[in-house]
């Protein structure tokens, strides 16, 4: 099964990483993704920029209104993600206890990714999706 960690911090735990050696920082975070590496868990990681550099689409206007970063008002920042591929949930949760990105204002969500298998086989958009999945060499 596949399970997505999202690495969350508060916006102070978020702007105290600014104060982490970034060389140190590269290295503690580099260990953990080895140990998952050589456990053959890990399928996907990535950091995200900085949220002054993104953008949020809202929907709840037509049209969507688009508003540039940095956030008002946010209580945690997304800031990155992990998929694991594992036997369990409970697995997926041992990984995520022994990340380094850990302290008061960080927090890991937990979710299990859905495979193309659960949805109708017969659906005329997911029998494309396959196609291309298995063009790609995803499937």
């Amino acid at each position: 099964m596949k399970y997505m960690l999202i690495m969350r911090a508060s916006d102070e735990a978020f702007a105290g990483m600014g104060e982490i050696d970034f060389t140190e920082m590269l290295a503690t975070i580099g260990e953990y993704n080895q140990e998952m590496i050589e456990a053959g868990v890990l399928l996907a990681a990535e950091g995200l920029d900085d949220a002054a550099e993104g953008v949020v689409v809202d929907y709840s206007a037509d049209p969507p209104v688009v508003t540039d970063g940095p956030y008002g008002e946010t209580k945690e920042l997304f800031g990155g993600f992990y998929i694991l591929n594992v036997a369990s949930k409970e697995e997926a949760v041992e990984w995520a206890k022994r990340s380094p990105m850990a302290g008061p204002g960080f927090k890991t969500e937990i979710r299990r990714v859905t495979t193309i298998d659960e949805f109708p086989q017969d659906n005329e958009w997911i029998k494309k999706e396959r196609a291309w999945r298995e063009a790609t060499g995803q499937l």
